[in-house]
């Protein structure tokens, strides 16, 4: 058909726009929103799709462009400093894993070939899922998310290998040395990567920059990562894992930001696409064979799976919910399993139909990682809590003049500065693993939830000298000066806000003493930089300083009419011009004095 293109694209946007709105409403997420259109519009739904093996190998594109970006966000020193974590976790999750589901397939009575290959590709896990789920859970920055990008990374690795393995332990005519050629050419490919893009890419880069056309700038960002992936795949290599190197050569390169920006909307439409090509690829047919053995098969896998990851993360010193939530996430087969069953069947290491069960048995698991994420979120998660959570520490009321509530990054700095000037203090924090860490250095912080009027009662509120407002959440601190206000009216309050509206809540509570946190961190590194150009250092200090006056200047003559929006916009657009007036009239005192001191 002349339009046929344009017909399927107008299905999965069409599908995603339902089915995912749909799924997030009901808290499956998104990613079992893309799976369950696949399925809709697929050969076993409404059969409007029928090229699921193209679009699927298309789609995978996105994964591509996931891991590139990621790859941005890892300069080498830093990849350097995690191999250690990519090869210990990496390495004892595939053998592990592996050793296991051999085992099983051997006592079911399967070859040790078909064994090995099957139980090497169910090894991998889903680096599209796994890697979403992360980044829209902000899990990566956590000891969870950190044992779980490097498993995925190593798992990239590995397949190569994977895949070089599977003609040796075909039939004759398959050409094992086929195999090992691959991976001396995926060396020389990777070491051509790391020189081109030490020295060709960035000069490339920088001229197609300087025409200032932006579009052509996002042309060559897609260029330069479809040439990597085409010329990975060529060799047998990850696509996923080369744009991954590529970014990382990229990370401390000017163009970082500009490529992430640029990249970015491209990345989530792709991987949407990927789900739904990974539901479309659900064969049913096979499923409905032999559905009572696909089923047991697919949670024998995911218990196995389950238990290594829960079992290997103990050992890394993760807690009993990062241990749960950590497994949860990996549980799944990944996209690269496909690509080594069909090496296996094309070698004849086992059949098609064990290639096609191998394949449903993985999506099948795909599909059960958001249902594992929402058992953890509904019935786990809260019961864990119920069962972990202690008593309120008691606490000694006299102990204490000055109390800090939240015990974060913010509170921590202020909490240092007092107690190093002798300052008694009461620091009061609700998150148990936070608590116990600091006991360990000596800081006395005590457990519960600050905005309970009895636990601030126990604290010792009515004869504080203090109260220090740092908690994280603008919610609940703002709660807290409230509650504060209304039984302890007397005792000052001095709060953390994390911009300029919280700024006004709080005072609209009656809070007078409020620091904006990232304000004056923000005016020294200003006044900084003005030295570094080479301001003189007493007109860079006065420089700030009469910012900082300005600045707050002007935020209290606006405060009274910030929930006017008119006005309010009208009021601070005035203060930015008094404050470049006032600039200017600097500027040229500065001037005039610089040419009286030549004189």
């Amino acid at each position: 058909m002349e339009h046929s293109l344009l017909l399927n694209a107008l299905v999965y946007l069409a599908a995603a726009v339902i089915a995912v709105p749909i799924a997030k409403r009901l808290g499956l997420g998104a990613v079992l929103g893309y799976l369950l259109a696949g399925i809709a519009i697929g050969p076993w739904g409404l059969a409007l799709i029928r090229e699921v093996e193209t679009i699927l190998h298309f789609s995978e594109f996105g994964v591509v462009l996931l891991l590139f970006v990621i790859g941005l966000e890892l300069e080498p020193t830093r990849l350097w400093a995690l191999r250690r974590s990519i090869f210990g976790w990496g390495s004892a999750q595939v053998a592990g894993v592996t050793l296991l589901l051999l085992l099983a397939a051997l006592l079911a009575g399967y070859g040790w070939k078909t064994a090995l290959i099957a139980a090497l590709g169910l090894s991998l896990s889903s680096t599209a899922i796994a890697l979403t789920t992360m980044q829209e859970r902000n899990l990566i920055p956590t000891p969870a998310g950190q044992a779980g990008f490097s498993i995925l990374l190593f798992q990239d690795i590995a397949a190569i290998p994977m895949i070089a393995l599977v003609p040796v332990l075909g039939v004759p005519d398959s050409h094992p040395d086929a195999g090992w050629m691959g991976v001396l050419k995926a060396v020389a490919v990777i070491g051509g990567l790391v020189v081109a893009g030490r020295y060709l890419v960035r000069p490339v880069l920088r001229y197609i920059a300087s025409t200032g056309m932006r579009e052509i700038f996002t042309a060559f960002a897609l260029l330069l990562i479809i040439s990597i992936a085409l010329l990975m795949d060529s060799v047998g290599m990850s696509m996923a894992l080369g744009a991954f190197m590529a970014g990382v050569l990229l990370a401390d390169s000017e163009y970082r930001h500009a490529l992430e920006t640029d990249l970015e909307p491209f990345k989530g439409l792709l991987l949407g696409l990927f789900f739904i090509a990974v539901g479309m690829s659900v064969d049913f047919g096979v499923f409905l064979a032999r559905p009572v053995l696909i089923i047991l098969a697919a949670l024998a896998f995911l218990a196995i799976k389950l238990f290594v990851l829960w079992a290997l993360a103990g050992p890394f010193g993760m807690s009993g919910r990062q241990r749960v939530l950590f497994a949860f996430l990996l549980s799944q087969g990944g996209e690269f399993a496909f690509v080594v069953f069909g090496a296996a069947a094309t070698a004849r290491v086992f059949d098609e139909q064990t290639a096609s069960m191998l394949v449903v048995i993985v999506a099948l698991s795909m599909m059960a990682t958001p249902l594992l994420l929402i058992l953890y979120d509904r019935v786990l998660e809260p019961r864990w809590q119920r069962r972990n959570q202690r008593e309120t520490d008691a606490i000694d009321a006299n102990q204490g003049h000055v109390i800090i509530a939240g015990f974060g990054r913010f509170g921590q700095i202020v909490g240092r500065l007092l107690h190093a000037n002798q300052v008694p203090l009461t620091m009061l924090d609700h998150d148990p693993d936070q608590i116990d860490t600091l006991r360990e250095f000596g800081f006395k912080v005590f457990y519960g939830d600050a905005t309970r009027t009895d636990l601030l009662h126990a604290a010792g509120a009515a004869h504080a000298r203090a109260l220090v407002l740092s908690v994280d959440g603008i919610e609940d601190s703002l709660k807290l000066a409230s509650a504060v206000r209304k039984e302890f009216p007397d005792l000052p309050i001095l709060a953390r806000a994390r911009n300029v509206t919280h700024y006004y809540q709080l005072m609209d509570l009656g809070v007078t003493i409020v620091e904006r946190e990232t304000f004056e961190s923000a005016l020294m590194l200003g006044r900084r930089t003005m030295e570094e150009l080479g301001f003189g250092a007493y007109f860079a200090r006065q420089a700030a300083m009469r910012f900082r006056e300005h600045n707050i200047q002007s935020v209290l003559e606006v405060y009274p009419y910030y929930k006017d929006r008119e006005q309010y916009v009208s009021m601070a657009r005035r203060a930015r011009q008094e404050l470049h007036a006032m600039f200017e009239r600097d500027f040229v005192a500065m001037k005039r004095d610089r040419d009286e001191e030549r004189e």
